[in-house]
């Protein structure tokens, strides 16, 4: 498998970010890592082997990132507004800095032009980041595997609530999207997995809220529960990669 290694100044961060690339072709992928994350996560814990068949055979470039959770999220002491403006700014460093870069580089290796999609990955935390990304920005990111998620900013900003918070907060902004607005036929020409277990450590509630604001907007995405034995966990993460990812990356 083919690796590449980037440490370059984030402009909209003001600091050095790294990522690693993982593939020599096909549908760019970008990886969001659980609370707390760094991009060797998704070779660390064996991700890249769960992926290796679709990446040895080209039909996918991963692109694994960091997170700032710590200042963010995770930083449940901080000021909250302080918070959310700062993961908004990882957020522009995701969608003007990483979205090109991928696209540039999977462009060069496919002989595409133009501006392919993103898909969008990320299990437990990863997967709210990866979410967000998804229904905020349908013009950047035309696919989503989410799994094992908590789908509200309760989670990192308890009960604080503001502009910023809401658009971050699948359960409200989409909740609160008029049935008309045109993302949701944006939505609905990409393929959004969202997938949660019933078992050890999971907790589905959220997904199942989701699923039932999808519906009521006519939003298809594929809501996948496992059933009682599917932990909150990377065994069965990498069971649910290995189901999900034929129609992720399918024509």
């Amino acid at each position: 498998m083919e690796t590449q290694y980037f440490k370059e100044y984030s402009p909209a961060l003001g600091r050095d970010m790294e990522l690693k690339v993982y593939g020599h072709a096909g549908k760019p992928i970008l990886f969001i890592p659980c609370q707390d994350g760094h991009f060797y996560d998704f070779e660390n814990f064996g991700m890249a082997d769960c992926w290796a068949p679709w990446i040895e055979s080209g039909q996918c470039m991963v692109f694994s990132i960091d997170t700032i959770d710590q200042e963010t999220w995770s930083n449940k002491g901080g000021d909250p507004r302080w918070r959310i403006e700062r993961y908004e700014q990882w957020i522009r460093f995701i969608t003007d800095e990483i979205v090109p870069f991928a696209r540039d580089m999977v462009n060069q290796r496919n002989g595409w032009t133009g501006y392919p999609g993103v898909a969008v990955y990320g299990a437990s935390l990863g997967a709210i980041h990866a979410a967000n990304l998804f229904f905020r920005r349908p013009d950047l990111f035309d696919g989503l595997l989410a799994l094992s998620g908590i789908y509200t900013a309760s989670y990192g900003f308890d009960g604080y609530m503001d502009d910023l918070v809401y658009m971050n907060s699948p359960v409200d902004s989409l909740g609160g999207m008029p049935a008309d607005h045109p993302f949701i036929q944006e939505y609905n020409r990409h393929r959004g997995i969202i997938v949660v277990g019933t078992g050890p450590w999971e907790i589905p509630e959220t997904t199942f809220q989701l699923r039932d604001i999808c519906a009521s907007k006519g939003i298809n995405v594929w809501f996948d529960i496992w059933g009682s034995d599917s932990a909150h966990d990377w065994d069965w993460w990498f069971k649910q990669c290995q189901y999900h990812l034929p129609h992720l990356l399918g024509d």
